[in-house]
């Protein structure tokens, strides 16, 4: 056992990883860096909500302690005091941890809840699980999900798809938004576009983008009404 950290007593594997990622917040803090990548206090205290200003402080000093995440001084031109937390070698081999976790609860975000927090960022796991470049040709184009202080950018180029948290020095070819839940739905393929549309999703920009990442009219490849799978292991929001 690690000094100055709980733990159940058991000479289990899975009770000794419990001890470090085990308490409340703590994987949801290892979601933020996986997503966000090295990332200052208040940048994940922005994508936490609901969590004290001291809980996240002993959280982080408990993954820090468990060798999950480490401190690293901000690159410039930030100043050189700018401390930024940043996932380990051990702490990124917890991405598979999540992944298994999303697939569990993806049944479980089929409903969005009034007064239930939710972050666009939190889409990037069934984004790069279920879309893809349908124009492997077409040229390098940017869809934000959401906005510029709440958003996910998903890139497609030459048949590639990335995500990252939404630049707002870029100015996105196609920007959409909507509720959360058809976002979801959207995006794991049990609604189509046109359904989408009809329950709150509003598209600004260049519209026939998302005719390429959805592959016309259709929901994303093998996960749309014509027999694919809307369950793939990577599915969900974590929350």
């Amino acid at each position: 056992m690690l000094a100055g950290m709980r733990s159940y007593g058991q000479y289990c594997a899975i009770a000794k990883a419990l001890d470090v990622v085990g308490d409340r917040w703590s994987l949801l803090i290892v979601r933020e860096l996986w997503y966000r990548g090295p990332s200052r206090f208040t940048d994940l205290r922005g994508g936490l909500p609901g969590i004290a200003t001291n809980l996240l402080t002993t959280r982080l000093q408990d993954l820090e302690r468990g060798e999950v995440l480490v401190r690293v001084s901000a690159p410039p031109p930030a100043p050189a005091s700018t401390v930024l937390y940043s996932l380990t070698d051990r702490g990124r081999e917890l991405r598979s941890v999540l992944t298994s976790l999303a697939s569990f609860g993806a049944p479980l975000a089929r409903r969005y809840d009034e007064g239930e927090h939710f972050r666009h960022h939190w889409l990037h796991m069934p984004v790069m699980a279920y879309l893809r470049d349908h124009d492997p040709n077409g040229p390098r184009k940017c869809l934000r999900v959401g906005t510029a202080e709440d958003g996910l950018d998903v890139l497609v180029c030459a048949g590639d798809l990335s995500v990252s948290i939404a630049d707002a020095s870029v100015t996105p070819d196609a920007q959409m938004t909507g509720p959360p839940d058809t976002l979801v739905a959207l995006i794991n393929g049990r609604h189509t576009l046109a359904e989408a549309r009809d329950r709150g999703l509003e598209v600004t920009g260049d519209s026939s983008l998302l005719g390429r990442i959805w592959g016309a009219s259709e929901g994303p490849a093998g996960a749309g009404r014509r027999g694919g799978s809307t369950e793939p292991q990577t599915a969900g929001v974590s929350k």
